[in-house]
Formats: structure tokens, sequence, C-alpha cells
């Protein structure tokens, strides 16, 4: 597989692999444009020169829109093979060359957020722990943080103590997101119209800046919703998905 490495000069002309449409979609538009100001950041995007969803997405952990405690590490955004992509190596051509280049970087370690068990839109703790990842740390919610050191007494990375805790004062429905993922662009408008059409209270808070995102009440900041101050999921959600969600909460 031959690979690419998308950056400021090539960012219009390049597909990006979540959100595969061309640059007048809201949610690859919206995406792209969110890239654009974390390329300065050290953001590195690598994906498969085909189409489709093939790629990964790292970060230096003092510019990871959440809320950790990670110096000298690389925060892994996303890892994302599928379809037709997958068992085929893929994941491990990109992931070492994540390993690769934060080495040369001269980072500590690499860490990405995963769970006990696979959630969607997070990665999964199999594929981490036969990679050689372990935990380092996990908030009240099951999230968990996986680290992968490159020297046996780097220090752990950590939640910082406002995600630790998953927890709003607010009632209602309350959705954290970013542009990070483009399908927020999308379904994000979904919930307010259909909440609105429905009577369910709801308000949507945009983390707009990575300050934002390093004091979010909880480690998922992509998408992350609330029920009455209580943390609820973060997958992304179509009308039905929301509405069954609803039903479900209030039985």
């Amino acid at each position: 597989m031959e690979y690419i490495r998308v950056n400021k000069d090539n960012l219009e002309k390049e597909h990006i692999c979540c959100a595969i449409s061309n640059n007048s979609d809201i949610q690859v538009s919206s995406k792209k444009a969110w890239l654009k100001e974390r390329f300065n950041e050290g953001l590195v995007f690598l994906k498969s020169i085909e189409r489709g969803k093939c790629f990964i997405e790292y970060i230096p952990a003092e510019n990871a829109w959440n809320p950790i405690e990670a110096p000298g590490y690389m925060y892994i955004d996303c890892l994302w093979v599928s379809g037709s992509f997958k068992g085929h190596g893929y994941s491990s051509d990109l992931l070492n060359a994540c390993i690769e280049d934060s080495r040369m970087k001269g980072k500590k370690g690499l860490c990405i957020l995963s769970s006990e068990k696979k959630r969607p839109f997070l990665a999964d703790p199999k594929y981490l722990k036969h990679k050689g990842f372990d935990v380092c740390d996990e908030s009240d919610n099951g999230i968990q943080l996986w680290y992968l050191p490159f020297e046996e007494q780097a220090d752990k990375p950590h939640f910082r103590e406002c995600a630790r805790h998953p927890h709003i004062d607010e009632k209602g429905y309350v959705l954290f997101y970013t542009s990070q993922c483009p399908f927020n662009a999308k379904y994000v408008p979904v919930l307010e119209k259909t909440a609105s059409e429905h009577g369910i209270p709801f308000k949507a808070v945009y983390l707009e800046s990575l300050n934002d995102a390093r004091n979010a009440p909880t480690p998922v900041t992509t998408y992350a919703l609330f029920r009455n101050g209580k943390y609820v999921t973060n997958e992304q959600m179509n009308e039905a998905r929301f509405l069954k969600l609803v039903t479900k909460q209030e039985e």
C-alpha cells in the first residue's frame, strides 16, 4: 500500500478518509478547516493513496483536543482502517509509521483513548493490547487512556481532573462536540432540529478552542452527550437513533 501525508499544501486536493466527499460538502469543509489550523501544532494526517477509510491522525499530546496530561507523548486522534482495507496489515503500517515518526521527534511514547470493551469511534482495546499498549488511566464513565511508552521509566499519561468524573450541572440533553469529527457538521444540526420538533430539552456546546477541549467534562471531546448531568454516549446519532435513545432514557 502506498501512503500520502496530508498537509497545508495538498489539503484542498486530497480527500479525507473519514468523510469521502467533495470539498463543498459541509462535513468535508469543516474537518479540513479544523485540520488546517492544527498542522502548525504538529498534527500528522497519514492516509492511503486509495479512496477509503485507511488513515492515522496524531498530534503532540500537549496540543491534543482532549483533557489529558501527557507531556512528551504523541496522542493518536484516530486510527481507522475499515471495509476492504481490513485484514491486510495496513493498520500496522500506519501505527508503525506513527511510532517511527514519534521516536524521531524524541517523544516518550504514544497515547490514545479506548475502553474496556469496544465502543463506537474509539480504538479497539484488543488491538491496542496486541500492539503492546496498556491502560494508564480510566474515567468514571469507562473511557480509558492507553499508552505505549518507548522507555520503561516514562511517566504515565493521565486524565485531567475535569474529565475523571464526567458530570455537568445542567438538566436535559447537553452535547459537547468539536469540528475534529466531520460527521458533526451534519448530525449536530439534525439533533437540534429533532429535539426542537419533539419538545426535547437539548443544548449543543461547541468546543471551539484547545482550551475549551482541555477543560471538557469528559475524555471524549469529539462528541459527548449528557442527560440531566450524566454522561450517556459518544456515538453520533441520526434522528431515529436519537429518538430511540430518548425513549429508552425516559423509561
